[in-house]
């Protein structure tokens, strides 16, 4: 196998490629990131449950047989490492690796296979890099961030400045349960005791969010996103009210989930866990008297990644720096896409179009993914941006903003008309944010025409009010550009905006 590629068309440069070997006491996975970015796109992601946990509370040992079947993945994982070239490997342990008393062993084996030492984080560490992922990825997160493996749960506050202290508690998944020797009324004792003392941060009103990091989370998460038949499968910041979270946990703390609707969403091999999980968040949301609980996709991997950057880029905004790239990749001219940043700025400043500091980088992000569906017939452009933006791997970003992007660009390829919006977004949207993709649109629809979407053009388009009237100049240098088609759309605009708008060519 070669380990020398060249980069294909659809790859950024770089430093990179990355991986992470996560060697959690449930699962032992393989992420290759494509170059250290601030959101970091996965390359390739590979697991395997092999359980290296069980048993450890009672015997102090990680099991031969767990050993065995984590050692020969990752020889498969050395492979793959090699063929994609990596320039760097990051190797994680934490909580049954740490607490086996042959641990040791097992670290030094996984060194020889993959040539790359080992960081056994402790409890602090476990908690301080799950804090830090979910700073990665969420926009200015506030709250408490819980993260459930198979051995420990980390419990840690997050603000403004960061992560805060964190601490570790013996209740992951695997742990609790043979602890509480799988009766789900035992483990919720053993969470409820353990917890007691904790000292639960005073949170003010707005801002008791618990972000619940974890597969055996996410699992629970998957299962109650399909039976409320949510109409976006993302699982990253999927928002539920805490009372509903905390009576959706009571009613699924049964054994394999034995009779609970849509269980098969949920693998056979994490059936097991979910109920211990619900016990567990159940206590915690009680407990920190939570408004709400969110999920998140970013955890250990991420918040170690982030680590690693500077802090001028750590300080990017994340939903900017993943729209940037996915221009770059897309879009046919990069330049024109920025462009439309500064125009659409001056516009709605002129128009007086008042924006909150998230819908400003909305708009701002909307305008780089406004033309990544070029290449698709025409007639499916807006459908295929639309799916690309619902469904791409962005963080810092909720549900109701993916809606407003994924319309803003829809409208651009598609027209203003309500009825052709996918229902699956019209479920997700505020009404104060469909009003602004409506607006945004009819602006994107303009400015496309004023310069087929290539760069060099907006600048020289001139935008002033004068009187109650928009006009926007073409001046003697781009009057040929003036013609039906385009007051057309600029009729569009006027519409949306309720305000009348002109094309001029002015000496």
């Amino acid at each position: 196998m070669s380990s020398q590629h060249q980069p294909a068309r659809g790859r950024l440069n770089g430093t990179g490629p990355i991986a992470v070997v996560d060697i959690g006491s449930n699962s032992v996975r393989l992420v290759i990131y494509e170059r250290k970015a601030r959101t970091p796109t996965m390359l390739f992601n590979e697991k395997m449950l092999a359980g290296l946990g069980r048993g450890v509370a009672a015997t102090g040992q990680l099991a031969d047989g767990s050993v065995k079947a984590a050692l020969g993945e990752l020889v498969r994982f050395r492979a793959l490492i090699r063929h994609t070239g990596c320039q760097d490997i990051y190797i994680v342990a934490t909580a049954a690796t740490r607490d086996a008393e042959n641990g040791p062993d097992f670290v030094r084996e996984v060194e020889a296979i993959l040539g790359a030492p080992v960081r056994i984080l402790d409890g602090n560490e476990e908690a301080y890099f799950s804090a830090l992922g979910v700073t990665a990825g969420f926009w200015q997160p506030r709250g408490l961030v819980g993260d459930m493996g198979g051995g420990s749960l980390e419990l840690v506050e997050v603000d403004d400045k960061g992560p805060g202290l964190g601490m570790t508690f013996p209740l992951g998944g695997l742990r609790l349960a043979e602890m509480a020797e799988s009766s789900i009324e035992k483990a919720s004792e053993i969470a409820e005791a353990t917890l007691k003392d904790f000292h639960w941060p005073d949170l003010p009103p707005g801002e008791r969010t618990f972000y619940a990091v974890g597969g055996t989370w996410r699992s629970l998460g998957r299962l109650h996103l399909m039976q409320k038949n949510y109409p976006l499968h993302v699982m990253h910041n999927y928002q539920i009210n805490a009372d509903e979270a905390i009576e959706f946990c009571r009613k699924i703390a049964v054994p394999d989930l034995e009779g609970v609707e849509l269980a098969e969403v949920v693998s056979k091999q994490r059936r097991p866990l979910v109920p211990i999980g619900a016990v567990v968040l159940e206590r915690v949301l009680t407990a920190m008297k939570a408004e709400r609980l969110v999920f998140s996709a970013t955890g250990v991997r991420e918040g170690l990644l982030h680590s690693k950057l500077s802090p001028e880029m750590q300080a990017q905004d994340p939903v900017i720096e993943a729209a940037r790239e996915l221009c770059v990749l897309r879009a046919r001219s990069p330049q024109f896409a920025e462009e439309l940043i500064a125009w659409s700025d001056a516009l709605f400043h002129i128009l007086s179009i008042e924006e909150t500091a998230n819908e400003t980088r909305l708009r701002h992000a909307a305008c780089l993914l406004s033309d990544i569906g070029w290449r698709a017939h025409p007639d499916y452009r807006g459908e295929q941006s639309l799916n690309i933006i619902s469904n791409a791997s962005f963080v810092g970003l909720d549900h109701a903003s993916r809606a407003y992007l994924s319309a803003a660009v829809f409208y651009r390829h598609e027209g203003l008309r309500e009825g052709a919006l996918s229902t699956v977004i019209r479920e997700l949207f505020t009404d104060r944010l469909r009003i602004r993709a409506k607006v945004l649109g009819a602006t994107l629809r303009v400015a496309s025409l004023l310069s087929a979407s290539m760069g060099g053009m907006l600048p020289k388009v001139g935008i002033s009010m004068q009187g109650e009237e928009l006009v926007l100049d073409l001046g003697t240098e781009l009057a040929d550009l003036d013609g039906e088609r385009l007051r057309k759309r600029v009729g569009q605009l006027s519409k949306c905006i309720d305000a009348p708008v002109s094309v001029r060519v002015s000496a």
